[in-house]
């Protein structure tokens, strides 16, 4: 039975993760942080490392361990606290990375899989993405993403250690506290929201895809030595992912006709110019290229995606 060693475990995408490897034959072992708030996965190995940066020693985490699955990051922030916000991102997601895979490829892991982000491209494409588009991150969390995997591959190189990267599009789902919840919530209020005009072209991605693409690579060869954007498969603009909410929660969806240029010149005025431009704005990737590497279909539909995403919120988000 392999070992497989988690990073990132008490995360968003980490939970659903343990939930998806619970019955597959995986010896499984977290490393964490710190401990637990609540119990995590019966029978699996906690292993606490402290933070990560360059100085994280993970000798015991890997010891016999033959994948590892690095989820744990610095992630993007919408009100950064930090004076040098490029730094923070550096010191978890480039050089914690690097001392990991370094100390991977010295414990002898077979495997190691990089959930790294389509920010490590961009933010903002009206192209269509692929795996052979140019990087060109615009963002600190993106370029620190872009770095990791470059060094990844760089130090896997001359080893005998495989590497898989995943680049995820925007990930939404149950258990989400990022955007999409905040969009989910602001539907739910009946608030009428100014989008209406907005043809947008977005790819996302449901957590239950993302964390079924992570396992289906484990141990297929056809994975090793590969970068994957992860995806639905489908596109939608805000006007429509707005309507989709509306139907799960069985809400009215109200939308204004307001011209974009009169948006984007509110988000000058306010000093809101990104996160306006991340509504209007399009990022759409073709995730073939896994599909068809993998011969894997996404097992849920972005409809089911955002049903399951609307319920958890209307059943659950008060509560959490």
């Amino acid at each position: 039975m392999k070992t497989v060693l988690v990073t990132g475990a008490t995360g968003f995408v980490g939970g659903h993760l343990l939930s998806c490897l619970e019955g597959h034959p995986y010896k499984l072992r977290l490393a964490l942080r710190k401990p637990p708030k609540s119990p995590l996965l019966p029978g699996a190995d906690l292993i606490q490392v402290g933070d990560i940066n360059a100085l994280t020693h993970w000798q015991e985490a890997l010891m016999g361990v033959d994948i590892v699955i690095h989820l744990a990051s610095r992630a993007h922030i919408l009100q950064e606290t930090v004076a040098d916000p490029m730094a923070a991102f550096m010191e978890v997601n480039v050089e914690g990375t690097h001392t990991l895979v370094q100390q991977s490829i010295k414990a002898g892991v077979q495997h190691f899989i990089f959930i790294s982000s389509i920010g490590a491209m961009t933010t903002l494409s009206n192209d269509g993405l692929t795996e052979e588009s140019p990087c060109h991150p615009d963002s600190p969390y993106g370029r620190s993403k872009w770095q990791a995997e470059q060094d990844l591959t760089a130090l896997a190189q001359p080893t005998e250690m495989r590497w898989t990267i995943l680049r995820p599009t925007l990930v939404y789902g149950p258990r989400n506290p990022g955007n999409m919840e905040r969009l989910i919530k602001l539907v739910d209020q009946g608030l009428p929201l100014p989008f209406g005009l907005i043809k947008n072209r977005r790819s996302l991605v449901y957590v239950g895809n993302l964390v079924e693409a992570i396992v289906i690579s484990l141990d297929n060869p056809k994975a090793f030595n590969q970068t994957f954007l992860i995806s639905d498969g489908l596109t939608i603009s805000t006007a429509e992912l707005i309507r989709a909410i509306a139907q799960a929660l069985h809400r009215p969806a109200r939308l204004l006709p307001i011209p974009p240029i009169l948006l984007k010149l509110l988000g000058i005025l306010t000093g809101k110019t990104d996160a306006v431009d991340r509504l209007l704005g399009s990022l759409a990737v073709d995730s073939d290229k896994i599909f068809q590497t993998l011969d894997w279909t996404p097992p849920y539909s972005m409809e089911q995606g955002l049903l399951e995403t609307a319920e958890w919120y209307a059943h659950g988000a008060s509560e959490a």
